[in-house]
């Protein structure tokens, strides 16, 4: 596969690489991280992608994309919201998996002492896990609600306060979510599962800021050196998963219908137009609020746990939510025209710059707070969002370190009790419902985020604000 090379950070798979290309690939990283994703077929995923019909502009890696289902984990495609296509694969399984991050008054060396008290204390409040029950029991009325409310609901319920939704992307809440077109089995699956942290890569971390690199933009936020937050790394449990298998298991008849093809069977798609696709966007819009709602009651039970451990005064107040499995329909400019279309991020973050009308109005003038984790063991950075991934990434940057060793790969030769040592030594203390929990998500797995972060940085989609460190970490 033909490969050019942009500049230090931009590369390039033209359009001619492979027959049925609309446009071309671009995908960014420096030399060390395109080692890395040369290595599976995460660009061979990105070339398919631009295959699909109607799709704007090209078709768009960040340099933490990895292979995933049909479309890359780290890929965004803008698709023309009268002719272009939605496919589920675009989004995920996980739909709205995404990360919400609240920052408290505490420093570390208020926190250190009673760390472990604090770990333990949040993993009895959180639930966790593969099934993961939770504390929460609401009938199948109110999860219709939810799935239409989104976070709101939670919120309207006792479980937040009205400013959380101020701070999420879109309010917590997608127009136009249709609880109608969740199957019973989806319901059934997620009706349990709201405010449970979930399993593989979820987890919720105890951070302190380790270092500012924009002081301005910190103050925004409220941010400062040796301060204290959360990160809650959640999505839509088994009713997001159940929608995703649910409506792939119709596109292939579909697919007929509209006489489309693709180059992989795991870009199913139908027309965003069509009696399909509309089905599917109003059921996926109903498992991202159930995702919200999902992260809002856990930073409920979460602000409880800091509760019990440093009382009624331990304020927790969420610094945002936003999510990086998606569809969402935007409009952008490219080249000199407006265009209306439909933004896939799978494994990729809003980032929208300042004074975007969607912003906070706390947050309009340094931009969109974009919210990157790590892996367990590793740092993790708030960035706000730039000019530059309006003009050319759809307002759209990286979600994560990005996965470099597969899960089998990352178990070999490694036990739970030498992964939680060797994060005792760094000062993280661990709480996981499993062992596997533990080492499939070793730091090993991942690539260097900070060179994931220095790249969308030099490309200019985003501008780092801090750096964070981990404390204590709660896996499924």
């Amino acid at each position: 596969m033909r490969i050019e090379r942009i500049d230090a950070v931009r590369n390039r798979i033209p359009q001619g690489a492979k027959p049925g290309m609309k446009t071309d690939v671009v995908f960014y990283a420096n030399d060390a991280l395109r080692a890395h994703i040369e290595k599976d077929k995460a660009l061979e995923q990105a070339v398919n992608v631009a295959c699909l019909p109607g799709i704007v502009g090209p078709s768009l890696a960040m340099p933490d994309i990895h292979q995933g289902y049909g479309f890359p984990i780290g890929g965004v495609a803008a698709m023309d919201w009268r002719h272009g296509v939605v496919s589920p694969g675009g989004v995920g399984y996980d739909i709205n998996c995404g990360v919400r991050m609240a920052r408290s008054e505490l420093l570390e060396s208020d926190v250190r002492p009673r760390l472990e008290q604090l770990v333990d204390e949040v993993f009895r409040q959180v639930p966790c896990g593969v099934g993961g029950k939770g504390k929460l029991e609401i009938s199948a009325r109110d999860l219709d609600h939810v799935l239409e409310q989104g976070a709101g609901w939670m919120v309207r319920a006792g479980y937040g306060e009205e400013s959380d939704l101020d701070r999420c992307e879109g309010n917590g809440r997608l127009e136009d979510a249709d609880p109608g077109q969740v199957s019973a089995r989806a319901k059934e699956r997620g009706r349990p599962q709201i405010g449970t942290l979930g399993s593989g890569n979820h987890f919720l971390e105890i951070q302190v800021v380790e270092r500012i690199e924009d002081s301005s933009t910190a103050r925004a936020f409220g941010l400062a050196e040796g301060q204290v937050v959360a990160l809650i790394h959640s999505g839509s449990r088994g009713l997001g998963h159940q929608v995703c298998t649910d409506y792939l298991a119709q596109m292939g008849a579909a697919m007929q219908k509209h006489r489309l093809s693709v180059p992989d069977r795991q870009l199913a798609c139908v027309p965003c137009q069509s009696a399909e696709g509309i089905a599917y966007l109003s059921a996926m819009r109903a498992a991202a609020n159930f995702a919200w709602a999902n992260r809002q009651a856990i930073l409920h039970f979460l602000r409880a746990a800091f509760g019990r451990v440093f009382g009624k005064t331990a304020r927790l107040t969420l610094l945002y939510d936003v999510c990086h499995n998606i569809a969402k329909r935007e409009k952008h400019v490219f080249g000199d025209t407006t265009v209306d279309v439909l933004v896939h991020r799978k494994g990729a973050t809003r980032a929208f710059p300042p004074g975007h009308a969607e912003l906070p109005a706390e947050y309009t003038h340094v931009g969109q707070p974009v919210l990157v984790p790590g892996s367990m063991g590793t740092a993790s950075w708030i960035l706000a969002g730039a000019a530059g991934a309006m003009r050319e990434s759809f307002g759209s940057v990286c979600h994560g370190a990005g996965r470099m060793l597969s899960r089998n790969a990352a178990e070999a030769g490694r036990s739970a009790a030498a992964v939680r040592s060797a994060l005792a030594e760094q000062g993280i203390v661990v709480r996981s419902e499993t062992k596997d929990g533990l080492v499939e998500e070793v730091p090993e797995a991942y690539k260097d985020v900070d060179a994931v972060i220095e790249t969308v940085s030099e490309a200019g989609l985003a501008i780092p604000v801090a750096r964070l460190r981990p404390m204590g970490v709660i896996k499924g």
